[in-house]
């Protein structure tokens, strides 16, 4: 069997020794709680865009932590981006290479490719009668984002558990 230069997975190691591909501590509380924060943020905006509209002079208007909860979601987005590609060397391109959680990890991937791109439509495409649309698609996919991580993380784990 030839084995290449650079490959992570070589026969005549020991389970123990081949690489494992946990995130170290800071980093992977940092992630959680910048996803968390990054999570609530957009099921506080949720809340107050469909639940929480004041009757105004002029008829409805929007609840104070609307706007807030948006500014501070968008906020969150860059050290939530950063951290995540801080990620692509270590932890991204090692599994996949070592053919780890490949279907979790690329639709985690894929999932916030979607809401960039969802994000970025709402913010700078989405004209007033498309804003709907581009709301439904970006704050659905972000619903499904806690589920998909600790789905990611559970396979993850119960693979290193074995």
């Amino acid at each position: 069997m030839r084995t290449h230069k650079h490959s992570l997975h070589h026969p005549s190691l020991p389970a123990a020794a081949r690489p494992h591909f946990r995130l170290e501590r800071w980093h992977r509380r940092g992630l959680y709680l910048l996803f968390a924060m990054l999570f609530a943020s957009g099921i506080s905006w949720l809340v107050a865009h469909y639940w929480l509209r004041m009757p105004g002079e002029f008829g409805e208007s929007i609840h104070p932590l609307e706007h807030w909860s948006m500014q501070w979601h968008g906020a969150l987005v860059v050290p939530v981006s950063f951290l995540t590609g801080s990620m692509l060397f270590q932890h991204m391109r090692r599994a996949h290479r070592a053919a780890c959680n490949r279907g979790s990890g690329w639709s985690m991937l894929l999932l916030l490719f979607w809401l960039a791109l969802t994000g970025y439509g709402l913010y700078y495409l989405a004209s007033e009668s498309w804003r709907p649309y581009w709301s439904s698609a970006h704050w659905l996919a972000g619903c499904a984002l806690p589920l998909l991580l600790v789905w990611h993380i559970w396979l993850g784990r119960r693979k290193t558990a074995h």
